[in-house]
């Protein structure tokens, strides 16, 4: 989910990490993931290097690396509370980030909530809302950037959205671009159930018909699944009724769409 924004004040990098998933069909990350991994890692931290923010919305590892700390040096971290609204496993990953982080960045805000400006630039972070459909996995912000009536909503990891919480702020924002991790449809039936399925789908096509959105790029949680475009064909009728364009985000980026986690066994075959 490592998203670089760039307006004319500032050059903005949101969760600048990357991971693979440890087992996926039993098997463990193909030498082709971890290459793309490395790849991607090397992108990430050209980025950063670039920027004058860097944004961390949680403490999962796939969107913060605690290991090379040194790609805040200099910058300034918006970064979710550390001590509130966060489950004990967060909590602890929080406390050994800040520790590797001491005297590095140019400043460290605590983002939840609040809102940021650089010039004619707003950065807006939502409260904390559930990372899923409960707090077993913690909470996580959302981050909006706007500038000159241009405007990009990032949800993070809200896997869907399946909550009310997590559609206030996109509502409340009505951003053209919307970066959205989408429904966790690859556990559907064991870790996401079909009613939120049912929940995200109404609420993606709220998003389209009551915000002035243009584009989604639906990613993440939603793109571990091969089956992907059949999971949520009312979504893609809704979008194409209203002119929204519903993209992955190698499409957004005019790339192939290359789907390594999913297709680990093929890999391996």
């Amino acid at each position: 989910m490592a998203t670089f924004v760039e307006t004319g004040d500032v050059a903005v990098l949101i969760d600048p990490g990357v991971s693979l998933a440890p087992s996926r069909y039993g098997l463990s990350p193909h030498p082709v993931e971890w290459q793309r991994l490395n790849e991607c890692w090397a992108d990430i931290k050209a980025h950063a290097a670039r920027s004058d923010v860097l944004i961390v919305t949680h403490y999962h590892y796939d969107h913060h690396d605690p290991a090379e700390p040194e790609v805040y040096t200099g910058k300034l971290l918006y970064l979710k509370h550390p001590k509130e609204k966060i489950n004990r496993s967060q909590a602890g990953r929080a406390a050994y980030f800040l520790e590797q982080l001491a005297g590095l960045p140019r400043a460290i805000e605590v983002a939840d909530g609040r809102e940021f400006l650089h010039g004619a630039t707003a950065i807006r972070f939502s409260p904390p809302v559930y990372h899923g459909t409960n707090a077993h996995l913690g909470y996580v912000v959302e981050v909006s950037i706007a500038c000159g009536g241009e405007k990009v909503v990032f949800t993070s990891d809200v896997e869907g959205p399946s909550v009310p919480e997590q559609v206030a702020f996109i509502l409340q924002e009505t951003p053209e671009l919307l970066i959205l991790d989408g429904p966790m449809t690859y556990m559907l039936g064991y870790r996401y159930s079909q009613t939120n399925l049912e929940l995200a789908v109404g609420n993606i096509n709220r998003i389209i018909t009551e915000t002035t959105v243009k584009t989604i790029v639906l990613e993440h949680h939603f793109m571990r699944d091969l089956k992907y475009r059949e999971r949520i064909p009312a979504v893609y009728d809704c979008a194409a009724a209203h002119d929204v364009k519903v993209l992955t985000a190698a499409e957004y980026l005019g790339r192939e769409v290359d789907m390594l986690e999913a297709r680990r066994k093929e890999l391996f075959q």
